[in-house]
């Protein structure tokens, strides 16, 4: 076949392919890669914008806000300053359970013929506890206000967080000392001074955790605090039930609360598992509405034990902590769930 298999060739001397447009049209782009056509017209040069939210033309408007990791639960930092570091975990720590508990008989009030028979005094008591454990929950509903609501207070948090665990570490020492010895605990005016300092410390820890978190959350969990505490103690004021009985049953959960905490923050510090952080979450949420439950009942007095009027500290300081704890867990659950 003497016709070739291949098509024509183009010969340039017949002049251009296309004839250049009339009017103020700009050229066609070179082909090719920039170093051989040049620099285009409108274009950026090198070096290109660095940020991931830079516009790329003259106009265009910036990218997106920095989005929250997958399946974390808290928010992008703030412009430039990249992603923060995870919300550490809630404090781990046994729930506290009073080693010297009056007792009497199934029938009667707790520590019968002592000062529990005046129910003037044992309602002094039990106003006194209830007024001081207002004036806990006071101070750390403001502090986690002002770290939500605030966002200076609320990115210096979460930039910082030595601060957190040095009030971890005194949130530490302070409950020991309370919990541990008597005469600090029962002698005015150092109880009150180490049950404040208690209190700003785990405010403080509560309103760091908070930061981390959308404000809808936070809302949901103190809404859902609010009614589970009011529910719990209208119930033991009502109820036959005498959880009071159960001291070795509430020593032993409390022992597994406090492992699980230890392994369960051990294991998510490596890696993060989504559905270990809710199992342990909830199940610390129940176990410490039960401790509320048991704490109110020894406050109330009118079962088989009761704690001692002179405990009033101890009284507050444990149903304080079991308030807080509530929070903090169904803060864990609600603000997974909502992203």
């Amino acid at each position: 076949m003497s016709r070739s298999d291949y098509p024509p060739g183009y010969d340039d001397s017949r002049g251009p392919l296309y004839p250049p447009q009339g009017g103020n049209y700009p050229p066609p782009p070179a082909y090719g890669f920039p170093a051989y056509g040049g620099p285009q017209p409108g274009q950026p040069s090198a070096p290109y914008p660095p940020g991931h939210n830079a516009p790329l033309y003259p106009g265009q408007p910036g990218g997106y806000h920095p989005a929250p990791y997958p399946g974390q639960p808290y928010p992008s930092g703030p412009p430039g300053a990249g992603y923060p570091s995870p919300p550490p975990m809630p404090p781990v720590i046994p729930p506290t359970i009073p080693s010297d508990v009056l007792s009497s008989d199934d029938t009667g009030f707790a520590a019968s013929g002592s000062d529990w028979d005046s129910l003037s005094i044992r309602h002094t008591f039990i106003r006194k506890v209830y007024l001081i454990l207002a004036s806990q929950l006071l101070v750390t509903t403001a502090i986690v206000a002002v770290f939500t609501f605030v966002q200076p207070v609320r990115y210096f948090v979460q930039r910082n967080q030595a601060i957190y665990w040095a009030s971890y570490a005194v949130y530490i020492i302070t409950h020991l000392v309370l919990v541990c010895c008597k005469g600090p605990r029962r002698k005015f005016p150092w109880n009150l001074i180490l049950l404040f300092i208690f209190t700003l410390a785990l405010s403080y820890m509560t309103g760091s955790i908070s930061s981390y978190y959308d404000t809808k959350a936070v809302f949901l969990a103190l809404l859902i605090t609010a009614v589970v505490c009011i529910a719990v103690t209208v119930f033991c004021f009502q109820t036959k039930v005498d959880f009071t009985k159960c001291q070795g049953l509430f020593c032993v959960l409390g022992i597994v609360i406090f492992v699980t905490g230890i392994i369960t923050t051990i294991v998510l510090s490596f890696k993060y598992i989504l559905w270990l952080h809710m199992l342990y979450a909830a199940l610390g949420a129940i176990a410490f509405t039960m401790f509320l439950a048991y704490h109110t009942q020894l406050l109330i007095g009118n079962r088989k034990h009761s704690i001692s009027p002179e405990e009033y500290v101890f009284a507050a300081l444990s149903i304080y902590v079991d308030i807080i704890q509530i929070f903090l867990f169904l803060l864990q659950i609600i603000g997974a769930s909502t992203k």
